[in-house]
């Protein structure tokens, strides 16, 4: 079997041939090659020459052939992440450069300067934008800075329980649970309400109450629904009042026209990055933002790097400003089991990426686009009810917007049919909205493009299954 001997021949796979027998026994194949079987044979006959070609035809006959697949005409308008936001051209130009997009990990400032420059900008925009005084560069994404956030209020409060909202989709929820639970942290989830998807004030009070003290516990404005939580700074003073950290999560482009997390009173501020100037990429690409209070005790807890901006001195240093890893907590750190963190993927370009988005973007052009996303949020919502459709929740919403669909199956059938990609459906991650399916309305996107996108979704729930 030429695959197979191929496979056992491979110096980087380890498995000999006798294992890999056993292995295709087990699922029931009896070579490598019957595990592509289901691949179309047309796929591997794309009828281009066989002989040599040069630059110009090969490009000219990989393009007809790429011509045939069939592109969908309307925009994705699934909701949850990642979001089609507008990325301006410049941003992949400048992070296409051989010093950012072949740059290591900086552990070395005398030949990382430029690297370094550009993450303390990003901690820099960061801090800026989330109200708070510190920021690392940076976590993986969202779902890990949550685990990582509540790892540290565990380490700087002496206890171990944490909590989240019930609203959370269940894959982040997973990772939080993964890194809290082995660490002997209790997670606890909060009840949403019904009638917005924002936390219940009274079972969270309630649940405070409860039991041990409480490390921290996380909230975010606004929700996987889309809704804004009406009062973040009442629920960041209550866990004060518990003696808890606050962790407050907040997107990015919201923070244009919405308080900042540190003006609502918390301690630790994370988000998800991906909105700012990162296209999507099934499911990636992303970074997790992470950010706390100036607090000695907290920023000495802080995941992941910091860097810091500092200055030569001596002679012939001249005073010039230079950037070093002020701040190195993990494991390759030297610091092994004293690490705050061991998993701390660090998403330089993408960091670089969000720092370049902020710059070109500035306050002025993130408050625009902050309020036009509510604006269309808000058209989209209004479209929907004068069409008969109605949201699962009310309350003011940010972007992402839950519809209630009798057969969301049959709903993203009809979508699909017409050429758009399907909501997500939410009774994967929350069994009692088996009707819902969430979208994503973003400045991206023109009121025709959204008056069009209506229209279809109408049709579509007007079918028959």
């Amino acid at each position: 079997m030429r695959v197979l001997a191929m496979l056992d021949r491979h110096p980087y796979l380890p498995n000999a041939s006798s294992s890999m027998e056993e292995m295709l026994k087990i699922v029931g194949c009896s070579r490598v090659e019957d595990l592509f079987s289901d691949v179309p044979s047309a796929g591997f006959d794309a009828g281009l020459p066989a002989g040599p070609m040069d630059e110009a035809s090969l490009g000219r006959a990989v393009c007809k052939e790429l011509s045939r697949n069939a592109v969908l005409a309307g925009r994705c308008f699934t909701g949850g992440g990642p979001w089609f936001h507008h990325v301006p051209s410049v941003i992949r130009h400048i992070v296409s450069r051989g010093e950012f997009l072949t740059a290591y990990t900086p552990y070395q400032a005398e030949v990382s300067q430029g690297t370094l420059q550009a993450l303390f900008e990003f901690q820099s925009f960061v801090c800026e934008l989330y109200g708070m005084d510190v920021a690392n560069a940076s976590m993986y994404d969202l779902a890990t800075a949550i685990g990582e956030a509540g790892l540290l209020c565990a380490r700087v409060t002496g206890r171990r329980r944490f909590m989240v909202p019930a609203s959370l989709p269940r894959a982040r929820l997973a990772v939080i649970r993964n890194y809290l639970v082995p660490q002997g942290i209790s997670l606890e989830a909060v009840p949403y309400s019904p009638e917005d998807g924002t936390v219940d004030r009274d079972a969270f009070r309630r649940q405070l109450a409860e039991g041990a003290g409480i490390a921290g516990a996380y909230i975010e404005s606004p929700t996987f629904f889309g809704t804004l939580e009406r009062d973040v700074g009442g629920f960041a003073d209550a866990v004060h009042d518990a003696g808890g950290l606050a962790v407050v999560g907040a997107d990015p482009l919201s923070l244009g026209a919405l308080k900042s997390p540190g003006e609502t009173g918390a301690d630790v501020a994370v988000g998800d990055g991906q909105p700012l100037g990162i296209p999507p990429g099934f499911g990636g690409n992303t970074l997790g933002i992470m950010a706390c209070r100036g607090e000695q005790r907290i920023v000495r807890q802080m995941p992941g790097r910091i860097v810091g901006m500092t200055s030569e001195r001596g002679e012939g240093g001249g005073g010039r400003t230079g950037y070093v890893l002020a701040l190195g907590t993990r494991e390759q750190h030297i610091r092994r089991e004293r690490a705050t963190s061991n998993i701390c993927s660090n998403e330089t370009l993408l960091a670089i990426s969000a720092a370049i988005y902020m710059a070109l973007m500035g306050r002025a052009g993130l408050e625009g686009v902050s309020k036009a996303i509510l604006s269309r949020t808000r058209y989209a919502e209004d479209r929907l009810r004068s069409a008969g459709l109605e949201p699962l929740f009310g309350g003011i919403k940010f972007r992402e917007l839950a519809v209630k669909a009798g057969d969301p199956d049959a709903v993203n059938r009809g979508l699909a049919r017409r050429g758009y990609s399907g909501g997500r459906r939410l009774r994967g991650d929350f069994p009692t909205l088996e009707k819902g399916l969430l979208f994503a309305f973003t400045e991206a996107c023109s009121r025709e493009e959204l008056d069009g996108f209506i229209e279809a979704l109408s049709g579509a729930a007007g079918e028959k299954a």
